[in-house]
């Protein structure tokens, strides 16, 4: 319970808009140059690691879709939100030490590059969850 109480106090609340977002280079373009470049940098890693993802927008935030959410993310004051599934947290807690993590949550810096290898790394670790819990093989199915 303690734990609970703690995460709470570190959750920083949403920087995004109050308005109803319709994709996302709408969602991107609100913010300042090096915000919008980072959340570029996130958004190709995850097309290059899992390109028959569909973007969309979920909770009003950037996501990725194949067969299933991948993950979503989203900017705040001080760091870009990346949210992958708790589970997948878990298989790469080993590779998250350098990043603030909660259950659902990997929080990258904003004065750090955003990196591109881990968030690839973990897209195609969910495609793959995703791939198997529809009981597809890589190529095959469809979305």
């Amino acid at each position: 319970m303690k734990l609970k109480k703690e995460i709470k106090k570190i959750r920083p609340q949403v920087a995004a808009p109050k308005k109803k977002i319709a994709n996302i280079d709408e969602y991107i373009a609100q913010f300042p140059e090096d915000v919008r470049s980072s959340l570029e940098k996130l958004r190709n890693a995850i097309r290059k690691a899992a390109p028959g993802a569909e973007e969309v927008i979920s909770y009003n935030m950037p996501g990725f879709k194949f067969y299933g959410m991948l993950s979503w993310f989203a900017a705040y004051k001080n760091h870009i939100g990346f949210y992958p599934k708790p589970k997948t947290i878990i298989d790469f807690r080993h590779k998250l030490e350098a990043y603030e993590i909660s259950k659902g949550t990997i929080r990258f810096p904003l004065n750090k590059p955003v990196p591109v290898k881990l968030v690839a790394e973990i897209i195609k670790h969910r495609v793959k969850e995703n791939l198997q819990k529809a009981g597809l093989k890589k190529t095959g199915g469809s979305k």
